[in-house]
């Protein structure tokens, strides 16, 4: 699959099947590969497109942080939509990938035809909130940073990730383009999302497995907030609900589209 040079770095994205565009976006520290078991089934229908994040998989890892900022990957993927001649598409993620869809849409609402939000939530409205947070993604960065890869796989902190992306993949990525991503784009730096979320006016279903604690009153919140907002609950599934329960995930999500009679 291809690489394309946008917004100063090579991007690494794939693309399935044909028909109406669905991006989904990767959870930190994720890759394409976390995609592997929505592929054989949104292309029978869709042109399904993923990408790698700028830090992460196969995608280029600038080495400054000033290269890192949840608006400069939003325009990396902007450009990557530029690039493939797509003018509205479904866009969606999962944990990182969720709150970078919602910020996506509110950078460029006219390239939005829907939104999926996975296992994600919408950051937070108080400062302190946002403080504490930004401090825990500062301790993990630096022990990407002192430790590399292999000492930040494998504790209850990182278990989350550890759950979509097997290990020897995990080990491939850049620590320093993670740690980048952590402090910056995982980290909360405004409430921008938060504040807007009444104001999203395109079909939106939220997603949470049904295990997936951290993320289930985030869910209620978005579903409760989005205006019309769906909310899909995947059985038997913790944070990686689309690795966890496929077929009940896929099935969500590909009702959720038939539902929209895109065309």
């Amino acid at each position: 699959m291809p690489k394309v040079s946008v917004n100063g770095i090579g991007l690494y994205y794939e693309e399935h099947g044909q028909g109406y565009p669905v991006l989904f976006i990767h959870g930190f520290a994720g890759t394409t590969n976390m995609w592997a078991g929505q592929v054989p089934v949104l292309s029978q229908h869709y042109r399904f497109i993923t990408l790698d994040a700028r830090g992460h998989g196969q995608s280029e890892s600038p080495p400054t942080v000033d290269r890192y900022a949840a608006d400069t990957v939003v325009e990396d993927i902007y450009q990557l939509l530029l690039h493939l001649k797509v003018n509205k598409a479904v866009v969606g993620g999962l944990s990182m990938g969720g709150y970078l869809s919602l910020r996506f849409y509110l950078r460029h609402p006219e390239v939005v035809g829907a939104l999926i939000l996975m296992d994600t939530g919408p950051g937070y409205r108080n400062a302190e909130r946002r403080a504490e947070w930004n401090q825990s993604c500062e301790q993990r960065a630096r022990i990407l940073e002192t430790e590399g890869i292999a000492g930040f796989t494998g504790r209850p902190e990182t278990a989350e990730m550890d759950a979509y992306t097997p290990r020897e993949l995990m080990l491939k990525h850049n620590p320093v383009g993670l740690a980048h991503m952590i402090r910056m784009v995982v980290g909360q730096h405004d409430p921008l999302v938060i504040e807007n979320l009444a104001n999203i006016k395109v079909p939106t279903m939220v997603l949470v497995g049904e295990k997936d604690t951290p993320y289930l009153t985030a869910t209620d919140y978005m579903v409760k907030t989005i205006p019309g907002a769906k909310k899909a609950v995947i059985p038997g599934a913790g944070h990686a609900s689309n690795v966890d329960n496929p077929q009940a995930f896929n099935k969500a999500v590909v009702d959720f589209l038939a539902d929209l009679h895109l065309g």
